[in-house]
């Protein structure tokens, strides 16, 4: 006895394949256009670093291959020394960054505590609102921050975004692991470090990665704040260099056009090689952090 399918079948929508073949070219041909635009610019300047003549145009490869401009940036007192005041401030602001936006994120996840929506709204109505830049500068003046690097460390660590976006990936923890922690006796601190912590590095890497990003790039803070050149960052010099202001002494027979090169080189490529290794918890924490109510 034969059975028959009784099952009604869904018709299949053939797609048109001449069509999603157009588009799939159209979108290589649109993005492989932009690469151009984005990677024509960096290889001249990573050749330029290079090439030790001083010629100009672009270039395939160097004409005379050489170190010297890198060596002329770790070398000269007037480069090496705001590179390495952007290193202390960004390592500095961007550990200060994560303990507040951690600690203010916790916080506002206390549901029982009392005033815990003032807080909030508080925070929140200072992403609105605020003093304006004359006001700013005269408290930082009036607390004798002005020409100090706690200036350009502290300033931009109070961040509300960043707080908002952690605060908000920290609702997302199971209510079960808070109230299993309580019952083995940790307190607020011990389930802060022991569980809210450890399950949080997606979110740790993405705010720390904008953290760090802003200080490296920052300049506003320095040019409203620091008048001292000893105490400009590596972006401050590099406005002067590329400005034409300020050349630096060129070391090993380098170009002045190297040396300016080499320094945007350094400018850019710690990001370049770090974000490739963040890039999954920068999506999935900005995510995360975005979605929660």
């Amino acid at each position: 006895m034969t059975v028959q399918n009784t099952t009604p079948h869904t018709p299949v929508l053939n797609k048109p394949k001449s069509t999603f073949k157009l588009f799939n070219l159209v979108n290589g041909l649109v993005f492989f256009v932009f690469c151009l635009f984005i990677i024509i610019p960096l290889w001249k300047v990573l050749v330029d670093s290079f090439d030790l003549s001083t010629g100009y145009g672009m270039k395939l490869w160097p004409k005379r291959f050489g170190l010297a401009g890198y060596t002329s940036v770790f070398t000269n007192k007037s480069l090496y020394t705001p590179l390495i005041n952007s290193v202390i401030t960004t390592v500095a602001g961007t550990f200060m960054g994560l303990l507040l936006s951690t600690l203010g994120a916790y916080v506002l996840i206390q549901f029982d505590m009392p005033g815990r929506n003032f807080f909030a709204n508080f925070l929140l109505f200072t992403m609105i609102f605020e003093g304006g830049m004359i006001p700013t500068y005269l408290v930082m003046k009036d607390m004798h921050l002005v020409n100090t690097l706690w200036a350009v460390i502290l300033l931009p660590a109070i961040n509300v975004y960043n707080l908002v976006l952690m605060r908000n990936f920290f609702e997302g923890i199971p209510q079960s692991l808070f109230e299993s922690a309580e019952l083995d006796g940790c307190t607020p601190m011990q389930t802060f470090y022991k569980i809210v912590l450890p399950l949080s590095k997606a979110a740790l890497a993405s705010i720390g990665l904008m953290f760090a990003v802003a200080y490296w790039n920052d300049y506003t803070n320095y040019k409203l704040y620091i008048t001292k050149e000893t105490m400009y960052n590596f972006q401050m010099k590099l406005r002067s260099i590329m400005m034409g202001s300020d050349l630096p002494a060129a070391n090993g027979g380098a170009a002045e056009n190297t040396v300016q090169n080499a320094a945007v080189i350094v400018a850019i490529l710690p990001f370049m090689v770090l974000y490739p290794f963040l890039q999954k918890y920068f999506v999935k924490g900005v995510n995360i952090g975005a979605v929660k109510g």
